[in-house]
């Protein structure tokens, strides 16, 4: 048998996402794939059947028929003898761009640079490597199917094996910090909710729910495993087998039997098919394996309808969907006898109080209450539904009870509740007031002599945490608070010691928030993780003490460095520059990298801090913000710095995009080594970006270059041109700013400027009254 499926390339190649590639002439099987290979395929010998191998190309995400979605992937591909060269029955192992398909004539060029790089039709940047300027000299797809660009010493600079998507193939391991991320659905492409990753000793499926702005991680389950975990092939495999977690959180391992199908069987030992997150799908009731909707399961109908009439696995949803602030009536159909398929308590209480807090919460869909005796439990608030599982003498204790609230919405304002059953609700409900005020008064008295074992038994529920320390703990190791090193808004930092780690330990004097808000958004910075972001060590919360533990960075703050204090040490170009690339790597990582945009709200100097050789790292999410992708944007209230401003934080509805005006703020300070805004300054030069306006329009920027700026004669080219990045980070239309991951396209130089701006005097109205409006706020100055 004869094979030449390897994928060899050249920088300067370019592959277009038409019929002119390799494709599929019988796309019976509901699928089209076109596919990049060096001139032929060498058709399988007449013994060989069907010959499976790998083929990198665009794979259609869309409808066979009529497809306008692609995906650049890579992919087993199948050559039979029956009709020459036909392709078949693909299964794709890798894709780039998952959750932004391209359209008909979309490009992957190799660029001369050594990038590797997915554009659109229209020219949008899709994808891309980023390993331009790092000597990348060829491209090569191994027989394993494992994409990768090479140097002229054969080096692997950049391997698809290093970002996995849903997918493991043989000899591809998960390293700690990777995560295999579901589809949606079995034709949904997209990023799902599900998602595995590997801890020090287990694998563990979880799954990521989304509530008031932060994040709540739940573990579907674990397996040990060792060290490193990758397929085991049998002796006689001959490598076609490969391992996805499927959309329904089941982890399958796919093999090729008897050269005529993928056969698939599950790689976790659990018995229990109940046990999945997605056994039924969303809202869907798992019972012995057998999946049905929440109100035929109480003998009820039409409240519920199937996703999919033919799969009842695949789960249901509400006829009349659920809208904060709608006129119909909110109320709860009660199911008993069912639970989560993890439950993960929030607190005890009482029934009443768990179905309470569900209700008015807007964002909540489901309240799970489990007894513990007559009077109380365990209540779990769910903000995503996921399968629930209908439990039986069989698989649960006998004493085990318990029910799901779930809210759904009626059509009218009509109550289904009869008089009668009114006036024993009524009753009921006094009796249940009644006794909350008792339980709350004894909360009360109760906190006030110690912290509520509830709160420590949520606490220690809490994946995902970093390390929790005492107030006596960090007021030891700050000296009692007598190093303090910075202050801000929101409180004091201090220098510190932990055992050999040196710390900066921020007290947050006026925090407003309570307890779990400020474990959500521990959980939130803990969760995130990268070279350019100040790593977040531990935190401690106790009664009214409220303190994060950060590392340190002994250079301090960007804002010691070019504002003048400095000026007899100032930094040169190369470090400006390595200092400008930090904060939009980091950026770029926060919008674009992460499960949910992170739109920070709050870049400034103040919050760019420095380590010992100058790498930048950003710190300091007070402000930040969780911004779903289904979101084009937010709305909130205005926060932030005075000159760091957006002009949309007029309106409340912002986007990443205020990031990115910060950013373009950012870099003039430290190009011109002064700031935004400085009242010391003649009135007509108070404000750098209304002088950079002008100085623009007249071709005159060096002007505002800092005059201490010893090389700057050496690298005017390079600074102006990131004063024209600058500007156009401050366009007045936030549609017409840069992403972040363009930004660092152009610090890398992959990408151009754009030179085309929108810069007039309506920037600097704008900017005006944004300095009215936030003075109007009280929250600047």
């Amino acid at each position: 048998m004869s094979m030449s499926f390897a994928l060899n390339a050249e920088p300067n190649t370019v592959w277009y996402n038409n019929r002119s590639l390799l494709q599929n002439t019988f796309p019976d099987d509901n699928f089209l794939m076109r596919i990049f290979l060096p001139h032929d395929i060498a058709v399988p010998s007449i013994n060989d059947s069907i010959v499976p191998s790998f083929a990198c190309g665009f794979f259609c995400a869309g409808s066979a028929t009529s497809c306008d979605a692609y995906i650049f992937s890579i992919f087993f591909v199948y050559v039979s003898t029956d009709f020459s060269q036909r392709l078949r029955w693909p299964e794709i192992v890798w894709f780039a761009n998952r959750d932004h398909p391209v359209g008909e004539n979309a490009t992957v060029q190799f660029t001369e640079l050594g990038d590797l790089v997915l554009y659109d039709a229209d020219g949008t940047l899709v994808w891309s490597t980023n390993t331009a300027n790092k000597s990348v000299v060829s491209m090569n797809l191994t027989g394993s199917g494992n994409l990768v660009l090479l140097d002229r010493t054969n080096v692997e600079v950049w391997r698809s094996f290093d970002h996995p998507t849903d997918t493991l193939v043989i000899s591809q391991t998960l390293q700690m910090g990777q995560k295999l991320v579901a589809r949606t659905s079995s034709t949904n492409w997209t990023e799902g909710k599900l998602y595995l990753t590997e801890s020090p000793s287990s694998l563990m499926a979880s799954y990521v729910a989304l509530k008031n702005g932060s994040l709540e991680v739940f573990t579907s389950f674990q397996e040990t495993k060792a060290p490193d975990y990758h397929i085991q092939l049998p002796e006689n495999s001959f490598g076609l087998e490969f391992a996805r977690l499927d959309w329904d959180g089941h982890m399958r391992l796919y093999q090729w039997i008897n050269y005529s199908a993928w056969v698939p069987s599950d790689i976790f030992d659990i018995t229990d098919p109940c046990a999945y997150p997605l056994a039924c799908g969303e809202y869907g009731i798992c019972s012995h394996g057998q999946c049905s909707c929440p109100d035929v399961a109480i003998g009820q109908s039409g409240l519920f309808e199937l996703v999919d009439a033919k799969g009842v696995n695949h789960g249901c949803f509400l006829t009349s969907s659920l809208t904060c602030g709608s006129a119909r009536k909110t109320r709860f159909l009660a199911v008993p006898n069912v639970t989560h398929f993890n439950f993960v308590y929030n607190w005890t209480t009482n029934e009443d109080h768990c179905k309470l807090s569900c209700m008015d919460d807007c964002s909540c869909r489901a309240s799970f209450f489990q007894h513990k005796d007559i009077s109380s439990g365990f209540c779990f608030l769910a903000f995503n539904i996921f399968s629930m599982i209908n439990f039986s003498a069989q698989s649960y204790s006998s004493n085990f009870s318990s029910s799901a609230f779930l809210k759904i919405q009626d059509s009218t304002h009509k109550s289904l509740l009869s008089k009668e059953k009114r006036a024993i609700v009524l009753v009921a409900g006094s009796l249940s007031f009644v006794t909350s005020v008792i339980v709350a008064v004894l909360i009360v008295l109760r906190r006030k002599r110690d912290e509520p074992l509830e709160d420590e038994y949520f606490i220690d529920q809490l994946p995902g945490l970093p390390t929790r320390f005492s107030f006596v703990d960090l007021k030891s190791a700050t000296g009692d608070f007598s190093r303090k090193i910075g202050a801000g808004g929101f409180g004091s930092v201090f220098e510190g010691q932990i055992g050999d780690k040196h710390v900066a330990v921020k007290r947050l004097d006026s925090i407003g928030q309570g307890k779990r808000e400020f474990l959500a958004e521990v959980q939130t910075i803990g969760s995130i993780n990268h070279i350019h972001l100040v790593r977040l060590i531990g935190f401690c919360v106790e009664k009214t003490h409220r303190l994060l533990v950060y590392e340190y960075m002994p250079n301090g703050s960007l804002d010691k460095w070019i504002f003048q204090n400095h000026q007899a040490d100032p930094l040169d170009w190369k470090t400006r520059l390595k200092i400008i690339s930090d904060v939009a790597k980091a950026l770029a990582y926060l919008h674009s990298d992460c499960r949910q945009t992170i739109a920070h709200l709050d870049i400034k100097p103040e919050n760019i801090l420095l380590d010992e050789v100058f790498t930048a790292k950003i710190s300091d999410f007070g402000l930040a913000k969780l911004i779903d992708r289904e979101q084009s944007s937010v709305m909130t209230r205005l926060r932030g710095r005075l000159g760091y401003l957006a002009p949309e934080w007029l309106t409340s509805v912002i986007t990443e995009k205020v990031d990115v005006y910060s950013f373009g703020v950012v870099i003039m300070e430290i190009l011109c080594s002064r700031r935004n805004l400085d009242y010391s300054q003649p009135e007509e030069s108070c404000h750098l970006i209304s002088m950079l306006q002008e100085k623009a329009k007249n071709n005159q920027l060096m002007d505002l270059i800092d005059p201490c700026f010893f090389d700057m004669e050496l690298h005017m080219d390079d600074i102006l041109r990131m004063m024209n990045l600058a500007m156009w980070c401050l366009q007045v239309d936030n549609n017409r700013r840069p992403s972040m991951s363009m930004v660092v396209k152009i610090l890398e130089g992959t990408m151009d400027v754009e030179t085309e701006l929108d810069f007039d005097l309506q920037l600097y109205i704008l900017v005006m009254t944004n300095i009215c409006s936030c003075k109007l706020y009280g929250i600047c100055c």
